[in-house]
């Protein structure tokens, strides 16, 4: 149900750990760093590139002759790539194909720099098969997984040996199911011991999940079913498990973890640097109880080093960071009532807090442990934007701001391993993205003509700008809007207002980024054709504003959300120029959720709504993201139904736009077809757009999103037409 995976990315809390640099090519979302943070690599124009910093001299590393293979009349289309640790081999990643959201399936090919040669690895397996390669500690061997098990291939002799055998479309070793991928953000799921002779890695056992069968009516004559493994409220999860296979014997001890694997989830797993111990966080099924377990992978013995719980529920932990020669771990927790990170000693006896004060760490940056200092993401005084901050690693420094204050709005930084040199870029609501190349040492840009003042001065800012607002909720609680007004307002008029909403934990639409404010379905000009358009964040968003903001939605989504948003809407539907005869209201995915449980609770309010890929029961929906929110259906049903739009589609009054793909795997067209019921026996008519086959997302096949676009731009004109009155 979340809308993240098609227009927003929740923002993720991602700890990179310098001892355990990532070594395998895919799916790179940041600066492929060299190993000594002077420099870094790209691919650029077929060919993979190294710059040099902070002169940006460049140096082909591998051109086109090597990266194409022999009798191929072309080089390698790559997608990422990753050198060995002495830099003599690269493993490259092409051909990818997707795996329910990721591309996480392709080709891998070995790249000798020395001999200046390219070889296929995996070639005894189906094509494009091959997911989450990496070298071995000492670059000797590759490990991927391939049909749900796992491969070593040696590099020298080329021989493949299989880890595991048991591997089936159910039982699945080294990667994860549906569920695990959408919510818990896992994919890659197998670890390298430190020392190379074993492996950790995940095993699902989804064999006892019931299949959700999929139609699809228009591929043949006959029709035939899409079976998906897909665990809904209130049903089990797959059994998971930790196993450590030797690389020599092929042989897995399973790690011995307390507690039943099925009522409880493994979402993060790594080894402890320079040891034979994993550590690993255990969730227990309604999520708000967190176990961090160190086990030996050698003795078997495993030992409970810290537990957290929470009123409501506790995230997935970020990947660890490991200081102090890998004494300590970097941690992050809420338990004070803001999201701070901590140190934490392997034994769990000793913590010290990092970060003080009532602000939220967005995201850690960097660990400087050479200069005793820690980067990170914040914004204190303002939720929609984001800075980089600094304080002392030992816990007993103050809050600096490390970005100018003179650039208000969204910044971003790329930091070398060695805190040196970063990539800045910057962004708000009016500027589209800039970037500088900067020095951290100093905080200067390499060069004033690059700068990101110097490109600002060149800015041309929009003659409509997007406002943003704060409006109260009956309670007094304080919400974050942005508002844009249509082209040459007129404050003596009323216009028609259109709200865009999301609404739930799984994202923020309030944010001083280029692009709010803007309508992706919306054919035409917004603010040109006389629309007001705003959004209001709701409590339980994830916006940085402490725990209680967020948390305060807990068994109360489709109800505190709601009201929020209805509370803000009557505050604003008080304004003079605005029309309380033409209001609209949309969303996609939890959003479309939102805009149902508007439409039907609040029909006095909001006259036109148009709901894509909503879930309309909340029953239906997967059980790691529901249960997080909502807690266990067997004790919590009636909030279940409390907050699902179907329990109030009886009060339908305005005009609806329902739109669903009947592929969609996320958010099933069960929904669509349970809440169609509820409104034809309660005799209400509205408006149904059927996508056949089309995924959550509803852009595949040719003119599907300009169709979608079209669809909703008709609909809004013909019940909340545009222009001043």
């Amino acid at each position: 149900m979340k809308l993240r995976k098609i227009f927003f990315k929740l923002t993720i809390v991602i700890l990179i750990s310098s001892f355990c640099v990532s070594t395998y090519a895919q799916n790179r979302n940041s600066i492929n760093w060299t190993k000594d943070g002077n420099g870094y690599y790209q691919i650029l124009d077929g060919e993979i590139v190294l710059f040099t910093l902070p002169e940006n001299e460049r140096k082909i590393i591998m051109g086109r002759d090597l990266l194409t293979p022999k009798g191929a009349g072309q080089s390698l289309n790559i997608r990422d790539f990753v050198l060995s640790a002495d830099g003599s081999k690269a493993l490259l990643y092409t051909n990818s194909k997707k795996v329910w959201r990721y591309q996480t399936r392709g080709d891998y090919w070995l790249a000798d720099l020395k001999t200046n040669t390219l070889k296929q690895l995996g070639k005894d397996k189906p094509a494009s098969s091959l997911m989450f390669a990496k070298f071995s500690p000492d670059d000797s061997k590759v490990a991927y997984v391939s049909g749900h098990n796992l491969y070593v291939e040696d590099l020298a002799s080329g021989s493949i040996k299989a880890l595991t055998t048991d591997g089936t479309d159910r039982l699945i070793n080294g990667t994860f199911d549906w569920v695990y991928e959408e919510e818990f953000d896992c994919r890659d799921g197998f670890r390298w011991s430190p020392d190379g002779t074993s492996i950790a890695y995940w095993q699902l056992d989804a064999r006892k999940i019931k299949n959700f069968l999929m139609i699809n009516n228009t591929d043949s004559i006959y029709p035939f079913t899409i079976p998906v493994e897909y665990p809904k409220v209130g049903e089990n999860p797959s059994a998971c498990k930790i196993g450590i296979v030797n690389i020599s014997t092929a042989q897995t001890n399973w790690v011995q973890i307390p507690g039943d694997n099925i009522q409880h989830y493994i979402p993060r797993m790594a080894w402890v640097p320079n040891t034979a111990d994993i550590i690993l966080q255990q969730l227990n099924r309604e999520q708000n109880t967190s176990k961090l377990f160190v086990a030996n992978a050698q003795t078997g013995a495993v030992t409970n080093i810290l537990t957290e719980t929470d009123k409501a529920w506790i995230d997935a932990a970020p990947e660890w960071q490991w200081i102090n020669n890998g004494k300590e771990f970097i941690w992050v927790s809420e338990k004070d009532g803001w999201r701070h990170t901590y140190r934490i000693s392997k034994d769990g006896k000793k913590e010290t807090l990092i970060t003080k004060g009532d602000y939220d760490v967005i995201q850690s940056t960097l660990v400087d442990e050479k200069n005793n200092t820690f980067y990170f993401m914040a914004s204190p005084t303002n939720a929609t934007q984001k800075y980089l901050y600094k304080t002392k690693l030992d816990g007993k420094g103050k809050l600096e701001m490390v970005t100018p204050s003179i650039l208000p709005g969204t910044h971003s930084y790329d930091i070398s391993p060695n805190g040196i040199f970063a990539s800045h870029t910057y962004t708000n609501v009016n500027v589209r993205p800039i970037t500088e190349w900067m020095k951290m040492t100093t905080g200067n840009p390499f060069t004033m003509e690059g700068s990101i003042t110097n490109q600002l001065a060149r800015v041309q800012p929009p003659k409509n700008k997007v406002e943003f607002f704060k409006v109260k909720t009956e309670d007094g609680t304080e919400l974050d809007a942005w508002m844009k007004k249509p082209d040459n307002f007129d404050q003596t008029k009323k216009y028609p207002v259109v709200f865009y909403v999301y609404g739930e934990p799984a994202s923020q639409t309030v944010k001083d980024t280029y692009g709010t404010g803007n309508n992706a379905e919306y054919v035409g000009d917004m603010a040109k054709d006389g629309y007001i358009y705003i959004s209001v964040e709701n409590r339980g968003a994830p916006a940085p504003k402490g725990r209680e903001f967020r948390k305060s939605i807990y068994k109360n989504i489709g109800i505190l959300n709601s009201k929020d948003q209805a509370d803000a809407a009557k505050k604003i539907l008080e304004w003079p120029f605005v029309d309380k005869d033409r209001v609209a209201v949309w969303g996609w995915s939890g959003g479309g959720s939102s805009t149902l449980n508007l439409m039907f609770q609040h029909p006095e309010i909001y006259k036109t709504g148009i709901a894509i890929a909503a879930v309309g029961n909340q029953l239906t929906y997967d059980n790691i993201y529901q249960e997080r929110y909502m807690g266990s259906p067997l004790t919590t049903k009636e909030v279940y139904i409390k907050g699902s739009p179907i329990t109030y589609a009886k009060n339908l009054m305005g005009n609806l736009l329902y739109v669903h793909g009947t592929g969609d795997d996320n958010v099933h067209y069960q929904n669509a077809e349970m809440l169609i019921n509820e409104l034809i026996k309660n005799k209400k008519v509205f408006q149904l757009m059927s996508y056949p086959n089309r995924t959550h997302a509803i852009n595949e096949g040719s003119g599907t999103s300009e169709h979608l676009a079209l669809t909703y731009t008709k609909f809004l004109h013909e019940y909340c037409p545009p222009g001043a009155k």
